[in-house]
């Protein structure tokens, strides 16, 4: 166990180390950005980073089993600044895991980078209730992911024949980035959501990769504009348990029938000061890539650290 965690802690800390140190900066400079800019208004930031950790070993056992460590790290902050009648806000969520069973190689099990931003003005009348908003996000991973199930290029024309495991993702491919511009309703101070003309673009940086993601050969970016509804939930639904949930609909005017759609539900149960309990679940539908929904769940118990 000691050396699975000394070995792949050096491996996540190699993969995450450039994009971690640039949003930790990102985060700690905030507030002396803000005091430049304007004295009376301060910035609000909280950045927690996680550590999680599970194992499970049999030797002789007559019910049989299989050996499983696994590890992940995480980090997830927010900074936020009301100033006058503007405000902004800044999230981010970074988290890279590592499952190793018996003498299999060991393989990713978690792996996201979750950037967003969004602008928001808050007027008079109307405009007090539904506050005009610029808005971005994006959305992509650290390391290569392979499909263990089968060869999803097997039926393509360049004849590719390899067997399971197989090379279907990395850095920046794919990675999705969305811009928009709406109004906001902001009913009470746990609920949110968003409305308005979008843009949204879809990148595949390997050409290889691009058919599984809807683009062709020669094309690495698929441009698409339509409309995008934003909504957020965040509430302790009872005492030291969290619930956050985002879902994101982009309808692209040429394929208003079908929208894209993205659940991201996190509930976070905190122990004690140290120790955390997290189960997440998203489902994610994009026509282009699947016509199926696509699942993830994951359930962790670590040691979580407020570093801000």
């Amino acid at each position: 166990m000691a050396f699975f965690v000394a070995n792949h802690l050096t491996m996540m800390m190699k993969i995450l180390q450039p994009v971690s140190f640039l949003l930790l900066a990102f985060f700690l400079t905030l507030p002396a950005i803000a005091q430049e800019a304007d004295s009376t208004s301060a910035w609000e930031t909280t950045l927690v980073g996680k550590l999680s950790a599970a194992q499970a070993g049999f030797h002789n056992w007559a019910e049989g089993g299989i050996n499983t460590v696994s590890g992940t790290i995480s980090t997830e902050g927010k900074a936020a600044r009301t100033e006058g009648r503007w405000s902004q806000t800044y999230d981010g969520r970074l988290a890279f895991g590592l499952v190793q069973q018996d003498t299999l190689d060991a393989r990713k099990a978690d792996d996201r980078i979750r950037l967003g931003a969004a602008l928001e003005y808050a007027g008079d009348g109307f405009f007090s209730i539904f506050h005009p908003t610029l808005a971005a996000t994006a959305r992509t991973q650290f390391a290569p992911g392979f499909n263990y199930d089968k060869n999803p290029f097997a039926n393509d024309e360049s004849g590719d024949e390899r067997k399971p495991p197989v090379r279907v993702s990395q850095f920046m491919a794919p990675a999705t980035f969305t811009q928009s511009v709406g109004l906001t309703y902001e009913p009470v101070p746990w609920f949110m959501q968003r409305f308005g003309l979008s843009a949204k673009e879809t990148v595949v940086t390997v050409e290889k990769f691009r058919p599984l993601y809807g683009l062709d050969p020669d094309q690495t970016v698929r441009p698409e504009i339509g409309l995008e509804l934003w909504s957020e939930l965040e509430k302790e639904i009872v005492e030291n348990v969290l619930l956050k949930s985002k879902l994101g609909l982009f309808a692209a005017f040429n394929t208003p029938d079908s929208p894209d759609l993205i659940w991201e539900n996190l509930i976070a149960m905190q122990v004690n000061d140290f120790l955390s309990v997290n189960f997440e679940f998203v489902s994610l539908y994009d026509k282009d890539i699947s016509k199926e929904v696509q699942l993830k769940e994951v359930l962790s118990v670590g040691v979580s650290i407020s570093l801000l």
